[in-house]
């Protein structure tokens, strides 16, 4: 076989467990947009060579402009083989891919193919790789079978998906892929959000190792989580699927709240700047009110008020009318929040959803 080979999408996600390395050589910034998961990052030019490339090509011509780029890509190559790649034997079989399957990729594929690593181009590039899965999220959510955990806030619903998960059931935690708890209170310190495009290659990637004839283990959400969008296509699956309601008493809703929220306990600050958020729904006198309970550390008595003034009359005017199932859900109530009540809650929710599974 002649290389580089040129390899087309869906093969390169069919084929992917044959590729030893899968490498990434557009810039930083491009990469941490959006990647194929467990690519690697070789930029063959950097965000501000990328910049002043591009600028001269606009500027002052193509033939200047891959002159520069050219100098550059070959320096940036011989780095990363120096650095990376000295200690791969002659089979090592890398996939490439840069924007569109152009330029950059193809000069380290090039040089790669010379050197006798049997290197794979993916044609089209990253944008390839976006237009499969864009493709592929419009219709995948119809393939599976859903089963919504509905509760309201503090109801342990996030909890008791990580507990499905360890006891082997399909989980998608959307949460978590979104890195942000779904309020206003939901942002994580320290921890940005992914972009649009990066949420949605993880739930893409996800669904992918899913098996269609098991259930997938949903938390009932908002259209939005933080700053990002669920997929349409996932949110009507959702909506139109069977759901089990968690039920908590409301000391123990506001104890775990109190727990999860646990960093606002040292940032009554960055507390206040998000109740600030609920000013058009709550009025400035109540938020002013909730901001010195937040700063005289009345926690316990802040997130109960939050949950039975915000919370609660917000989750009861938009579950029934969002989600079909749940007036039909199932009741799985739950005394406490220690670790073994939520294994027996899942160990009560495994049956309803799939009548062979008793704990898997």
């Amino acid at each position: 076989m002649k290389y580089p080979e040129l390899l087309d999408f869906p093969e390169v996600f069919q084929q992917r467990s044959k590729f030893d390395t899968i490498i990434d050589v557009r810039s930083p910034a491009e990469f941490a947009e959006d990647h194929i998961t467990g690519a690697i990052n070789c930029p063959v030019l950097n965000n501000e060579e990328r910049i002043v490339v591009g600028t001269m090509y606009k500027q002052v011509g193509s033939f200047e402009a891959k002159r520069l780029g050219a100098a550059l890509v070959a320096k940036n190559i011989g780095h990363h083989i120096e650095n990376l790649f000295q200690d791969k034997p002659r089979d090592w079989k890398p996939l490439i891919y840069c924007w569109r399957g152009g330029n950059r990729s193809g000069s380290m594929a090039h040089i790669f193919a010379k050197i006798g690593w049997p290197v794979t181009q993916l044609n089209g590039g990253y944008k390839a790789y976006r237009q499969f899965v864009n493709q592929s999220i419009s219709t995948m959510p119809a393939q599976f079978k859903w089963q919504v955990l509905c509760g309201p806030t503090g109801s342990g619903k996030s909890r008791c998906l990580h507990t499905l998960t360890r006891l082997g059931a399909q989980v998608l935690d959307l949460e978590q892929l979104a890195n942000h708890r779904g309020s206003v209170l939901g942002d994580i310190p320290g921890q940005a959000q992914a972009s649009q495009k990066k949420f949605e290659s993880l739930i893409f990637e996800q669904l992918q190792r899913f098996d269609q004839q098991k259930m997938i283990f949903v938390e009932a959400e908002s259209k939005k989580i933080g700053r990002l969008r669920v997929p349409e296509s996932l949110m009507h699956a959702m909506r139109a699927s069977s759901c089990v309601q968690l039920c908590l008493p409301m000391e123990k809703r506001v104890g775990l709240l109190v727990e999860e929220y646990a960093h606002f306990i040292r940032n009554a600050e960055s507390l206040g700047q998000q109740l600030d958020f609920l000013t058009p729904l709550h009025g400035k006198e109540k938020i002013s009110r909730w901001r010195q309970m937040a700063e005289c550390g009345k926690l316990t008595e802040l997130a109960k008020e939050l949950l039975e003034q915000h919370y609660d009359p917000a989750y009861s005017k938009s579950i029934a009318r969002n989600f079909a199932g749940y007036a039909n859900a199932r009741r799985v109530v739950q005394n406490d929040i220690n670790e073994s009540d939520f294994l027996e809650s899942a160990h009560q929710i495994l049956p309803l959803a799939n009548p062979g599974m008793n704990g898997v």
